[in-house]
């Protein structure tokens, strides 16, 4: 082995949201010296964002290097941070792939939750040395025998192997770092020939550098003024920088193999450096860009949750534009295209990586950008097979053609995994039928807990799922889904008509068994909202020309007769039949105004 890699450790922390892993890494920051305490000015340092402060969760991970003297040796010790929810598992299994080994924390109140599942799981497939940390031990609802016989239960891990922390007080975190340096293998280098090669582990836009790489050397060596390739996309760039993560930027000399650090590029979008691609240069070797070996994992992320962004001004339209492709040079996950509403006017469709990521960037907009902003219900994209034999994706219903155009449509499904305390099995396996679930598998934990496994249609778990779960739990049990692959199912295009006319904005997809439950939900919230006219309003769902369910708005009724007194009824009848004529005439050239309030009540989040 080199000798510069022997003292090298690369790890990163895995846990459940708010299970205490960004309190940890600030103590890993104390106890190295790495960031002296007076400078420690708020908590979660690693996450610098006001919404990961509020929330508890890491959204852009941040690596730090650490440098700590251990039995009379210096070591550099590599914390490579994961983001701390399911819809970034794609981030998080790079961030793995950049590691030899991971910290498996575990909050001591909580026990193991269906993320901590997720990740570990991961962590094992990518062969890293689990080290076992059960945090919180100074809570009063510490229960850390318990957690112990659930980590024995899961992952076969022995109690002696575990180790008990408080990140909080700082209790034991020392013996977590002696852990790293003495089970965690050091780096080893892929070949001797002066090859480059590096994993992108993630990647940022900096306005004065362009985009800073964040790269895990596996052999090789870069320095300033090296040319190097990104192999999925052949860009070819010129080496501003180098340097390691302090955590801020600290320059450096060059970067060695088994090390972690930045490259700065001067690209002027992320999407061209994407996280996963791999930093190569021929060194000894004669071959062309194109004969280079990746290295395994890359994958091009794409949304599979879409929603509409529109502004409640009208006039904000280009400041939201504007605002959209300032977030799109630092997320390479977001998508988005113009879109016209009758009703909301302009505005875009938006892909995401899931329900949170939408959150993050609506967030964010009318945060950091001061907009006022309508957001539809999100859907998901879907394939249709044409009758020609070609297949297309789409992500609006609006661009379903006629049924008599296609074979079929394929939705995407995912695999899901509840955690819940057994006295809820019950209503979880309730739940998730009515959502046209598959049950798989079911596994005890401990005597009280089980994992339940399901299959699912994506668009039955986005909206509203995670909610009934914790109601139906009173909040104990924990979800993580990942998307398998796409399926063929009986879907339909169920379209709203307002006194005849369809209003794309609010046609879905749905499944066909479906249709007529989710039409007459429609069509009653839409008569509540609806303002009443001087004509009868009719609210229809309809497959096609079949109309599957319908709500009547009844029309103003003025009294017409008011200012009679006395007379034959004929004289009534007379002004009522007229009332009657006018109001057909009405009926017939009068057009519905539907205001923004009907859509907010369905569209709005």
């Amino acid at each position: 082995m080199e000798n510069h890699l022997k003292n090298i450790r690369n790890f990163c922390i895995i846990a459940h949201i708010d299970h205490g892993k960004s309190t940890l890494a600030d103590r890993f920051l104390e106890v190295t010296g790495t960031i002296e305490k007076r400078n420690m000015k708020h908590g979660q340092m690693l996450d610098s964002m006001d919404l990961e402060q509020e929330r508890g969760i890491t959204i852009k991970l941040t690596p730090v290097r650490m440098d700590w003297t251990y039995e009379g040796e210096n070591y550099i010790l590599n914390l490579i941070d994961t983001p701390g929810h399911v819809d970034f598992m794609y981030e998080v299994s790079r961030s793995l792939a950049a590691c030899e080994g991971a910290i498996l924390l575990i909050d001591a109140t909580q026990g193991i939750q269906a993320q901590t599942l997720a990740n570990s799981y991961m962590a094992i497939e990518h062969d890293l040395t689990i080290i076992p940390v059960i945090n919180k031990i100074d809570l009063p609802a510490a229960d850390v025998p318990k957690v112990l016989k659930e980590l024995e239960n899961a992952f076969g891990i022995k109690p002696e192997d575990v180790i008990a922390v408080s990140a909080k007080d700082g209790t034991n975190v020392e013996k977590v770092l002696e852990a790293v340096i003495k089970r965690v293998p050091a780096p080893t280098s892929l070949n001797e020939n002066n090859e480059i090669k590096g994993l992108i582990f993630d990647s940022v836009f900096d306005s004065y550098r362009g985009v800073v790489a964040y790269v895990r050397l596996k052999s090789g060596e870069v320095k300033r003024g090296d040319t190097i390739y990104f192999v999925s996309n052949r860009e070819k760039v010129e080496v501003l920088e180098v340097g390691y993560f302090k955590p801020t930027y600290f320059a450096a000399d060059k970067l060695s193999s088994g090390e972690v650090g930045y490259i700065v590029t001067g690209l002027k979008e992320v999407a061209q450096a994407r996280v996963g691609d791999t930093v190569w240069s021929p060194g000894n070797l004669h071959i062309d860009i194109k004969d280079a070996v990746a290295l395994p994992g890359y994958k091009e992320v794409n949304p599979y949750v879409f929603a509409s962004v529109f502004c409640v001004d009208g006039d904000d339209y280009p400041a939201l534009r504007e605002a959209l492709q300032k977030l799109r040079l630092n997320d390479a996950a977001l998508t988005f295209e113009p879109e016209q509403s009758t009703a909301l006017g302009q505005g875009f469709r938006c892909g995401f990586l899931g329900l949170l990521h939408l959150d993050i960037v609506q967030e964010r907009l009318e945060r950091e950008y001061n907009l006022n902003l309508v957001v539809t219900a999100p859907g998901v994209s879907h394939i249709l097979m044409y009758t020609d034999g070609h297949e297309a994706t789409i992500s609006t219903p609006s661009q379903m053609p006629d049924r008599s155009f296609i074979n079929g449509v394929k939705e995407p499904w995912a695999k899901l995994e509840v955690v819940s305390p057994k006295e809820y099995i019950g209503e979880l396996m309730e739940l998730t039928q009515k959502r046209r679930g598959i049950y798989q598998s079911m596994q005890y934990i401990n005597e009280n807990r089980v994992i339940l496994l399901f299959e699912i249609p994506l668009i039955s778990i986005i909206i509203d799922f995670y909610d009934k779960l914790k109601s139906i739990s009173s909040g104990y049990a924990s979800m993580n889904y990942e998307m398998i692959e796409f399926r063929e199912e009986d879907l339909v295009k169920l379209d709203i008509l307002i006194a005849g006319e369809k209003v794309d904005a609010l046609s879905a997809i749905v499944h066909k068994s479906e249709a007529h439950y989710i039409g007459g939900v429609l069509a009653k919230k839409l008569k509540e909202v609806i303002p009443k006219e001087m004509f009868e309003i009719a609210i229809q769902a309809a497959i096609g020309s079949k109309v599957v369910a319908r709500e009547t708005i009844s029309a103003y009724k003025k009294d017409v007769t008011a200012k009679l007194y006395g007379g034959d009824r004929t004289r009534k009848d007379k002004l009522l039949n007229k009332q009657k004529e006018g109001k057909k005439r009405m009926k017939q050239v009068g057009r519905v105004t539907l205001p923004q309030d009907a859509f907010m009540a369905i569209l709005k989040k």
